[in-house]
């Protein structure tokens, strides 16, 4: 009979958008079930005594997880988990089939993990809908993160009420590593639909370098005389990029601050 043996990573890359390969290795010397660490490292434990804050994310996908395999416990399932699809954004936006690709999760873990995350989604998506958007920052904090890190144009429009409330997000188009082409009715649609007051036009540069080209300066005065005609308000274009990449004041550029609109 063949020896029990846990699973880990490839080290070979994972291609962006692939399901997470795993292998399987011997169990590391020495591994210890949960019930055998010490109080302040049980993540159940440290909940109680010090808050869930203070568990990493491994150890909070652990309390959900409960039991391991051979060799591998919750916690290391966890890191494992985590480092198979890149972050915990990233495994909270997967699909619940690439969470069993993982040994020692079957369907039932896998859909206790996807609830959580929808969870924490509608939470989320709740706080949002009370934020008011009334300043390019905020419609950065609110979309800005996801899109920075993207590897081609997407364009998207934020809807908000009469008070500047956020209604909804939509993608209208996605497109190559330096351009993205949308014809003013594509990206006007949501807005009529869902009977907005107004709307943020907002696409990411993937270069990092939010400073505006011809062609978006070009696209905004189509799509705000567009708006116009429909009564439907342009409140700003911001294009999102990375302070930290680009070596700009500010990971974003707005055409109203800068007075282009």
């Amino acid at each position: 009979m063949e020896s029990q043996r846990s699973p880990t990573l490839e080290e070979a890359p994972v291609e962006r958008g692939g399901p997470p390969r795993y292998k399987v290795a011997p169990p590391p010397a020495g591994a210890q079930r949960i019930r055998d660490l010490g109080d302040d490292e049980k993540p159940r434990e440290k909940v109680l005594a010090r808050g869930a804050g203070a568990l990493s994310n491994a150890e909070l996908l652990a309390l959900f997880l409960r039991t391991g395999i051979p060799g591998s416990n919750a916690i290391d399932i966890g890191r494992q988990l985590l480092a198979g699809h890149g972050s915990l954004n990233d495994l909270a936006r997967a699909p619940v089939e690439s969470y069993q690709t993982l040994p020692g999760i079957g369907p039932a873990k896998a859909a206790e993990l996807a609830a959580v995350f929808e969870i924490a989604a509608r939470i989320a998506s709740e706080r949002i809908h009370r934020v008011t958007l009334d300043c390019p920052e905020a419609v950065y904090d609110l979309v800005g993160p996801s899109m920075a890190g993207l590897d081609r144009e997407v364009i998207q429009t934020v809807l908000v009420n009469t008070r500047h409330r956020h209604l909804r997000t939509e993608e209208v188009a996605v497109g190559s590593v330096n351009e993205c082409i949308a014809h003013p009715a594509l990206i006007l649609k949501p807005a009529v639909a869902h009977s907005a007051f107004g709307f943020f036009l907002v696409h990411n540069h993937p270069s990092g370098d939010p400073s505006p080209s011809a062609a978006d300066r070009k696209i905004t005065r189509r799509v705000q005389e567009a708006a116009e005609s429909l009564e439907v308000r342009l409140v700003d274009h911001i294009i999102v990029g990375s302070a930290a990449e680009a070596d700009v004041d500010a990971p974003y550029f707005s055409f109203r601050e800068m007075d282009l609109l």
